[in-house]
């Protein structure tokens, strides 16, 4: 079996078929190692793993690994590097053992893309200090938002061995430069942090510290009451403030480069330092100063929500900006990219250049909640690119992801997902690259370098997201998703009890007048959390970006767009684009079968298909609903709904927040 394949090896051509000791399929490089000379005069496990590497799959002439105290590389600081060729040797400097790891991977990456590395001469250095992922696996081995398998944790199996997985996964972590992972859920268990737990963390840290990964755990907030048994976890409560200090001493003493805490609290039921009357600043700054002996971090999440206003999206930037400046410097206060909640569209959150005051990390979701699971392909560095338009990465002290790993056999459930973890990675080094780059990049390395399949699959790539939005919520419709499990339409829908925020009617607002919601001055006035400038523009029905006309306006259906067409003509036209385009990739992909082995070739027509059903079944289902407001035809040019109303209505799909649907769930028209 011959194949070229991203995961299973540093991202980079593949072929071997190997077996982990789970069970699960690695594949490797069938490649002998090579008589080149890869010369470094120091010894450490990160270029030990450097030299392995080029050994096993450098093909070019001599390398030269050299750690430099020169002022250009001590510029390029701990993580930066340097790569030069010259009369045939190549020369990898760096200031670090860990720069020179990252050249390395760099080095092979060009040569598997089919690059020129006779003649290099470049210099490179990380955008972000931190670049994180954040796993949203729980203990039992269920992911949160997983859409491959289990986690890949086996926490029951780690007290005596350690899956060979683990180190595929640093390995390809690291050739793209990220340099942290937090295991666990943001929802997390406070068993995550006892003395059984912290030992099985232990043996992951030591696999993934030669791969410059530094291992995080998400806490609990009330783990002093239900591990130390405290009465209280109040953060002034000078017991309370004990406890962590000791849990810390402990943690640390176990694994020396611990990265720190990652907090969800006094969200959607989590505790936090609310529940004692303290602010966010004080429940963090109280485990900052248990961590900052030791170099650490807490990451707190910005994700809060609760009935105090009137708009959902206005939330987090209400309680966080009032304590810009509040926080200890080694807080990092983790903002969502939007201000909802990861939507397949959303503005940016208008936190960003809120706090100048406070260190902000951006957190986006890699894995695809609100973007058909692994059943839709959707290439999201094109959103992530676009929210880097409106913020500046100088602006960031760091850069989280959710990432879409489990134990599947190809890692993410759907090839093409793999992509996003790929393109994260390579954002989060460098923010400047265009998306178009690493879609090229990652084709390359994972099918073929042969232009005849990249060109085409690069372009289907780009358009994939843009495809989503419009056959699930364009125009700036959000949230109007099933409930629960987010996986489908379901703009109707009525929960007995459930708070408004948490119904689609909420965000959509449809009604007799029109569809969208209003956050201009004289609705929830949203707008004016943004800078001036920008809230001007979004405040204006005439100038507002049409792509977030219907997050910041409610607009009658009858109103004429830039199209010259109606509102709800044009929102017609909207959803049978999407429908349009994703049948369009699956004629492209169709045409790529000569470059793609059988295996994936057959496992991604088969979700296209899926996707291509799906698409229908978003349109039929918003149309269909939104039309019984609008009381208006379909415009020429936009196919007869498949399904009825009353029969989509009646869709439940038997899943939970931990995997996909199959093919047999969903609706189909025989």
């Amino acid at each position: 079996m011959n194949k070229r394949f991203w995961s299973g090896l540093c991202f980079l051509s593949l072929a071997l078929t190997l077996w982990a000791e789970d069970g699960s399929r690695l594949w490797l490089r069938q490649t002998p190692v090579n008589q080149a000379s890869v010369c470094c005069l120091v010894t450490s496990p990160m270029l030990t793993v450097a030299r392995e590497e080029l050994a096993a799959l450098w093909q070019g002439g001599e390398v030269d690994l050299q750690l430099c105290a020169d002022e250009t590389h001590r510029r390029l600081g701990k993580e930066g590097y340097t790569i030069r060729t010259s009369e045939g040797k190549t020369v990898l400097g760096a200031a670090t053992e860990q720069g020179l790891l990252y050249a390395t991977y760099h080095l092979l990456r060009l040569q598997a893309e089919g690059a020129d590395c006779s003649q290099l001469d470049i210099q490179e250095k990380p955008a972000f200090d931190i670049r994180v992922l954040n796993h949203w696996d729980n203990l039992d081995g269920t992911i949160e938002r997983g859409y491959a398998g289990r986690s890949l944790w086996k926490w029951e199996e780690l007290t005596d061995s350690v899956s060979a997985r683990y180190r595929e996964y640093a390995r390809a972590n690291a050739s793209v430069g990220i340099n942290g992972t937090v295991l666990n859920n943001v929802n997390a268990s406070p068993e995550i942090l006892s003395e059984d737990y912290l030992q099985k963390v232990r043996k992951l840290a030591d696999v993934f510290r030669p791969y410059g990964i530094k291992v995080y755990l998400s806490v609990n907030f009330a783990s002093p009451m239900k591990l130390g048994g405290l009465s209280t976890a109040d953060p002034l409560d000078e017991e309370v403030a004990r406890w962590w200090k000791e849990k810390v001493r402990e943690i640390y003493g176990l694994i020396p480069d611990f990265g720190g805490f990652l907090v969800k609290a006094n969200s959607e039921g989590q505790p936090g330092p609310c529940d004692y009357g303290r602010t966010h600043a004080e429940g963090a700054n109280m485990l900052a100063e248990a961590l900052k002996p030791y170099g650490g971090i807490v990451m707190w999440r910005a994700f809060v929500y609760s009935p105090s206003d009137a708009d959902r999206a206005k939330q987090a930037y209400l309680e966080f900006q009032p304590l810009d400046g509040r926080f200890r410097d080694n807080v990092m206060v983790q903002v969502k990219n939007g201000p909802i909640d990861f939507q397949p569209r959303e503005p940016y959150s208008p936190l960003f250049g809120a706090m100048p005051h406070t260190p902000l990390m951006v957190e986006f979701q890699i894995t695809q909640e609100y973007l058909g699971h692994s059943n839709h392909l959707a290439y999201l560095a094109t959103m992530w690119k676009e929210f880097y338009r409106y913020v500046q990465p100088s602006s960031l002290k760091g850069v989280a992801g959710v990432v879409n790993v489990g134990d599947h056999v190809n890692w993410c459930g759907h090839d093409f997902a793999q992509a996003n973890w790929y393109a994260y990675g390579r954002l989060a080094w460098n923010p400047d690259l265009s998306a178009e780059e690493i879609a090229r990049e990652w084709l390359a390395q994972t099918f073929t370098t042969d232009r005849r399949f990249v060109e085409p699959m690069t372009q289907v790539m780009m358009e994939s997201r843009e495809a989503v939005v419009d056959y699930m919520m364009p125009l700036g419709l959000h949230h109007i998703f099933a409930w629960g499990h987010h996986y489908g339409p379901e703009p109707w829908c009525e929960v007995p009890g459930a708070r408004a925020d948490w119904l689609p009617s909420y965000y959509h607002q449809a009604d007799k007048e029109g569809l969208g919601f209003d956050r201009s001055r004289t609705g929830s006035d949203a707008v004016s959390q943004y800078p001036d400038s920008l809230a001007r523009v979004f405040d204006s029905l005439e100038q507002c970006l049409e792509e977030y006309l219907l997050w910041f306006h409610h607009v009658k259906w009858n109103q004429k767009l830039r199209s010259g067409r109606s509102l709800w003509d044009e929102l017609c036209y909207k959803y049978q684009k999407g429908v349009d385009d994703v049948r369009a990739f699956q004629r492209v992909w169709k045409e790529m079968q000569p470059y793609v082995d059988a295996e994936r070739y057959q496992a991604v027509a088969e979700r296209l298909d899926i996707q291509a059903h799906d698409a229908v079944w978003w349109k039929d289902a918003c149309l269909e609903y939104f039309r019984t407001f609008s009381k208006q035809p379909y415009p020429k040019g936009v196919e007869p709904p498949v399904f009825t109303l009353k029969e989509l209505k009646k869709v439940k799909l038997p899943i939970s927040n931990y995997e996909p649907p199959t093919v047999e769930m969903l609706p189909r028209k025989k």
